[in-house]
């Protein structure tokens, strides 16, 4: 079964900061979030270190499994986080919440 989202599905997504480090963050809506932290209205992590782009997401069926498996990925190193968003990281507990990739983003600020 392919979880695709919807208008009310929640998503665990990972940015690209300017300084080069990642943000993980939950949304229902990935491309308004993505906006709100560029404008500065997102979490204080991404004022300080403003996103360039957004490197992918993946589906949730509600918010509580994006919850946890945003805490399990903010746990990852930053080698593993890129590879989980992949599908490539099956070590460790992040299997638990492995959810389909959603093809990943080429939005990058001009």
């Amino acid at each position: 079964m392919t979880l695709m989202p919807t208008p009310t599905s929640w998503s665990v997504y990972l940015l690209q900061c300017r300084d080069g480090s990642y943000y993980c963050g939950i949304s229902n809506d990935v491309q308004a979030r993505f906006q709100a932290h560029v404008q500065g209205r997102g979490a204080r992590y991404t004022r300080a270190h403003p996103p360039v782009r957004i490197l992918g997401s993946r589906p949730y069926p509600d918010r509580a499994s994006a919850a946890r498996a945003e805490w399990q990925v903010k746990q990852l190193p930053r080698d593993r986080k890129l590879a989980w968003l992949l599908g490539e990281d099956r070590g460790g507990r992040i299997d638990v919440i492995h959810a389909p990739l959603i093809t990943p983003y080429v939005l990058t600020l001009a």
